[in-house]
């Protein structure tokens, strides 16, 4: 592993410089390491409007723009020249490019062409109209469609934007691994301790770290063969981030769940699985929304691990049913 890897990723103040890490990180092996990934695939047509969703509030005025003309009429869009895109929303031509850019695309040229597919999919009825915020006024009924449709939305959404090469990458690690640290906050750690009952049911030695200090002390005794997994919607949560750096500089293997995988988090993750959102409303944070994304990222590295290691997998899984069983049985005697 060449001593330059990541430094870019870091200003000055939090980079971790490669003549301090400890000699256990080249123990991990380079075509898995984030240097050496290769660039993620543009985002299939049915993920665009929820990578418009998702980085929305990070981009500028002027860009956001362009993305939301883009997401609300993928057919006028796909219609249009660059310069014909720049004029309809009033910026620039190099406006538009970053754009495309940003939300994946190596150029506008390939925005264009999934405009046109996500048009034609529209068109035939594949790809569902996006529903309206929840209203203060709204009714019950109301309500839950709007909720149900949001959330059937944001699953079909991660489904489509989910690298399967980096999901198995993880579940290959997972599988192998002599421990497993899981660390989130807020609504985030709610999803790593499911993850965490989950593989300690199937015989896999797992914990979940909400206390950023007592996260921070554990990832210093991970080793190579251990595996960290970060859950973050943000990519930029402080006390998520610094773990997994910890983790990451001692030689385990590093997993970020994000919605952003161009955030922070990205400088120490050997695996970054993605996630999507419904849109963020008043009565709908982010932190709630991305929650079902991120449950349905647990459950498929929950099954995958699984699948891999059924021989002790199975037997584990069966003998925890057994062991609760009797909690579950009505009461007699008494």
């Amino acid at each position: 592993m060449s001593s330059g890897v990541k430094e870019t990723f870091k200003d000055e103040s939090t980079k971790t410089h490669p003549e301090n890490r400890p000699e256990t990180r080249p123990d991990i092996r380079p075509d898995i390491h984030p240097a050496s990934r290769s660039a993620p695939a543009p985002p299939v047509p049915a993920a665009l409007a929820a990578k418009v969703r998702t980085l929305a509030p990070t981009m500028t005025r002027s860009m956001q723009r362009v993305a939301e003309a883009v997401a609300g009429d993928p057919a006028g869009c796909a219609a249009l020249t660059v310069t014909g895109l720049a004029e309809r929303t009033g910026t620039s031509e190099a406006t538009v490019v970053r754009t495309s850019r940003l939300l994946g695309y190596p150029g506008y040229r390939d925005l264009r062409l999934a405009l046109a597919a996500l048009a034609a999919q529209q068109a035939a009825g594949s790809a569902p109209a996006v529903t309206a915020d929840i209203a203060v006024d709204d009714s019950l009924i109301d309500v839950v469609a709007k909720l149900a449709q949001e959330e059937r939305q944001c699953l079909a959404d991660t489904a489509a934007a989910l690298d399967v090469t980096q999901l198995e990458a993880a579940v290959a690690a997972l599988s192998a691994a002599r421990r497993i640290d899981v660390y989130g906050i807020g609504a985030s750690n709610l999803v790593a301790q499911d993850l965490v009952q989950k593989l300690l049911r199937i015989g896999l030695i797992a914990h979940a770290h909400s206390d950023p200090h007592l996260a921070v002390t554990n990832a210093v005794q991970m080793r190579a063969r251990d595996v960290a997994i970060a859950i973050t919607h943000s990519g930029r949560t402080t006390d998520v981030i610094e773990p997994l750096r910890v983790a990451f500089d001692h030689g385990a293997t590093t997993i970020a769940i994000t919605g952003r995988p161009d955030g922070e988090i990205a400088a120490y993750a050997d695996h970054i699985l993605t996630t999507s959102t419904a849109r963020e409303s008043e009565l709908r944070p982010a932190a709630m929304s991305s929650r079902t994304s991120q449950l349905l990222v647990v459950d498929c590295l929950f099954i995958g691990v699984a699948q891999r290691t059924y021989e002790t997998a199975a037997p584990a899984l069966s003998a925890s049913y057994e062991a609760l069983a009797h909690r579950h049985s009505p009461r007699t005697g008494h």
